[in-house]
């Protein structure tokens, strides 16, 4: 079975909850992804992890202080075990 995902997928909404970061979506969806993923806002403060704007067109949340970008699309598709960074 094919699934077709949209990746022009809106957020209304980003909240942060047992360590995790969520965004509910404009089709009524929540989703969420554990903050370890993303050291910028796990090393963040409270203060630093809500001071956020989503994007004019609703795709994409940025933190400017941090400089963080995350995105419904990518949050929906991000595997951790695939994902590698060089240090």
């Amino acid at each position: 079975m094919n699934t077709v995902v949209d990746s022009n997928i809106k957020i209304n909404k980003v909240f942060f909850r047992d360590e995790k970061v969520f965004f509910d979506l404009e089709d009524g969806r929540e989703i969420g992804a554990p903050l370890k993923w993303y050291p910028k806002l796990l090393n963040a403060s409270e203060k630093e992890r809500l001071n956020f704007s989503i994007s004019p067109s609703g795709y994409g949340v940025h933190w400017k202080e941090l400089d963080e970008d995350l995105s419904a699309y990518g949050m929906l598709h991000y595997n951790q075990e695939l994902n590698t960074q060089s240090r």
